[in-house]
């Protein structure tokens, strides 16, 4: 995890073990996301019907952390599966895709070279899965939304966190989060790159996927 050219909070570049779990290929969908607010009668996103980011197929936007907490709730009680948001460590062990010391998921090229870079992300997210996966099959990882973590976020974490499954510090006001944003200068991020808000927080550049428990053979 982490690193040495990035920002002081990705540093020191460590090593670290997650156990086995399953993530989601995509950024929750609207279409999905509708469905547990008709399940549940759970507060619609403050742009929920804004039409540049109310199609099925485009990523939730502006759930707080909470509401991206009750919808794994939800979703481990409607399937019997037990879904959560997933930690910093899965998370960027995942966009990675299983590519060591690269800055990108698809290597240290540079943003612009992805396909129609130029093109793309001029008023909201685009659909899920669009574009081409990361070798772990994972779309739109590094960009449209940023994506709520399951950790509370300290820029001096990486100095004592654990080598094992790190779960982040005990408590923060803010929460971590991973992926760029169609919003911003530059579109896509680094694997190691934190980002961070307060829980409370609803943005129109975050969303979030879910990863679930791997259940043993």
């Amino acid at each position: 995890m982490g690193c040495e050219t990035g920002r002081d909070d990705e540093k020191p570049v460590h090593r670290v073990w997650v156990d086995a779990f399953e993530m989601a290929a995509h950024q929750t969908t609207n279409a999905q996301y509708a469905r547990f607010l008709a399940g549940t009668g759970h507060r619609t996103p403050l742009n929920w019907n804004q039409p540049n980011f109310n199609l099925p197929d485009h990523p939730v936007v502006a759930p707080s952390w909470f509401d991206a907490a009750k919808y794994c709730e939800w979703l481990s009680q409607t399937t019997g599966h037990r879904y959560r948001l997933p930690t910093e460590a899965e998370w960027e062990r995942a966009a990675r895709g299983g590519i060591e010391n690269q800055l990108y998921p698809w290597g240290n090229a540079a943003p612009e070279t992805v396909p129609d870079y130029a093109l793309r992300w001029k008023n909201g997210p685009e659909p899920v899965g669009r574009y081409a996966p990361n070798p772990f099959g994972l779309f739109d990882i590094g960009d449209n939304v940023h994506e709520w973590c399951a950790d509370f976020y300290a820029a001096d974490y990486y100095g004592s966190s654990p080598e094992s499954d790190p779960q982040g510090p005990a408590s923060s006001s803010r929460r971590a989060s991973r992926g760029g944003s169609w919003r911003h200068a530059i579109k896509v991020s680094r694997c190691a790159a934190r980002s961070s808000i307060p829980p409370e927080f609803q943005y129109a550049d975050y969303g979030f996927r879910v990863v679930r428990y791997v259940v043993p053979a």
